[in-house]
């Protein structure tokens, strides 16, 4: 939790920063409504490629593909919305980076981890809806309950 409480005051003051040295360049009120046009901006792409990506796993869902891509990425984007609403440029230039798809789906699926979870041939495990085994891997076994 501390690391967490200095992060977030090393961004503020880190925000506050790049204010002041953007101020001082290009004034106040042009930093203002830059701020403000960058929040505008953002969220309606959030708002877009939120829907984009709920259309995406909507589509897996009904193939009986677990979209578990499409639900880190969803949360991404909810990331970025989060960010383009905290005033500054810093958190601004995060949220656009998360704002790319390409990025987004790497980052994704390096939070992700492995393909075990989401894979080319279904859900969990690769298996596709119960009952469809073409083009899954199934694993096949007994068990036995000793008590």
């Amino acid at each position: 939790m501390g690391k967490l409480f200095a992060g977030l005051v090393g961004l503020a003051l880190l925000e506050m920063l790049v204010l002041i040295k953007v101020g001082g360049v290009i004034g106040a009120l042009p930093t203002i409504a830059l701020v403000i046009l960058t929040a505008v901006v953002g969220s309606s792409l959030v708002r877009s490629q939120g829907v984009r990506t709920l259309l995406e796993a909507q589509s897996k869902m009904q193939q009986g593909i677990l979209p578990g891509r499409e639900m880190l990425s969803g949360l991404l984007l909810a990331l970025a919305g989060l960010l383009l609403i905290i005033p500054g440029f810093v958190t601004d230039m995060v949220a656009v980076l998360l704002l790319q798809p390409a990025l987004r789906n790497w980052v994704a699926g390096k939070l992700l981890g492995s393909t075990r979870f989401v894979s080319s041939g279904g859900g969990f495990g690769g298996s596709r809806a119960p009952g469809n085994s073409s083009g899954g891997n199934t694993i096949e076994g007994e068990y036995e309950r000793k008590e």
